[in-house]
């Protein structure tokens, strides 16, 4: 079992494991990560080795500290540090030109890398005792549901990382926010914990990026993504086969008399942060249950419900 509480010791363990080219699993307040050094192309390659996951989907870099930005990435622009200080740590990533310093296996031979600077004490007392930025995608098989507890990571990669963090249920629950900052421009790559809303009362109206899904400058632009093993589609009552075991995901409630083997509510209340944290949480129950489908409530396009629709629009594109 290579499971372990997060405290000072086992911090300071995971922390010599990253130094020594190891894979370490991770606590954020977004999903876990699945951690190397990130600037050691052997240990990053670790990475994509164990995920099984494309060598041209760039990864982001984790920092603790505003001064290792300097040294990864060449631009010094008023809005970016107005974001940085409004943001900063928190789930928005920032994708900018990089400096000689990043390996071209971080980037995947891209000119440009991603920056974070999680909201977790475990991730940032990780950081901090391992000196140096962690490059880490989602703990989990490419493709797959994010991980949001010790125990998801432990179900997909297992033995394949040598140490798993286990600092609690990640409280945002979806992968940070993605903008790059291109000729003095600001365009949204992924949707995430951090909508666009509140993005644009910071810095005015953003820009949506044209991306090119075979050469992607940042994680999350591939047309599918985040799926469970369990064939997953948008409601529809086409769907409902009494000869099924079917599993549901509502947003507020469930209005429907179907006998479904096991339906779950992301919020009673009708709050989207609630939603948003236990979206994957959710998924990972329902593939528990050796359903033939899970049918998902489609939820309105604003604030963090973008990023919620963005996972599942992604999910359900697997099983199409």
């Amino acid at each position: 079992m290579n499971t372990y509480k997060a405290n000072n010791e086992s911090i300071l363990r995971a922390s010599e494991i990253i130094k020594s080219g190891g894979l370490v699993a991770f606590p954020t307040e977004t999903v876990y990560g699945l951690g190397a050094d990130g600037l050691n192309p052997i240990a990053v390659a670790k990475i994509f080795e164990a995920k099984k996951r494309p060598a041209f989907n760039p990864l982001i870099l984790h920092i603790a500290d505003r001064t290792w930005l300097k040294k990864l990435s060449s631009i010094e622009n008023e809005r970016v540090e107005q974001l940085i200080n409004k943001f900063w740590p928190g789930p928005l990533t920032l994708v900018l030109p990089k400096t000689e310093l990043v390996p071209d296996i971080v980037t995947s031979g891209n000119p440009t890398v991603a920056v974070r600077m999680p909201n977790h004490s475990v991730a940032i007392r990780l950081i901090e005792m391992s000196g140096r930025p962690i490059a880490a995608p989602s703990a989990n098989k490419f493709g797959h549901l994010s991980p949001t507890e010790a125990a998801h990571v432990a179900k997909y990669l297992g033995d394949k990382v040598d140490m798993i963090l286990d600092g609690g249920k990640s409280t945002v629950g979806v992968e940070s926010t993605i903008l790059q900052f291109h000729e003095n421009n600001f365009y949204l790559l992924r949707h995430g914990g951090l909508s666009k809303e509140e993005i644009e009362k910071e810095i005015g109206e953003i820009k949506f990026g044209i991306t090119d899904e075979n050469k992607p400058n940042s994680p999350g632009q591939l047309p599918f993504h985040y799926s469970p093993h369990t064939p997953l589609r948008f409601f529809n009552e086409k769907f409902l086969d009494e000869d099924k075991k079917i599993g549901a995901l509502f947003f507020k409630e469930n209005k429907y008399k179907f006998p479904f083997a096991d339906a779950r509510i992301l919020s009673p209340k009708g709050d989207l942060r609630e939603a948003a944290a236990n979206l994957f949480s959710f998924l990972h129950d329902l593939e528990k249950e050796n359903l033939d489908l899970i049918l998902v409530e489609q939820i309105e396009e604003k604030g963090l419900g973008q990023a919620i629709m963005d996972r599942l629009r992604k999910a359900t594109k697997q099983h199409e």
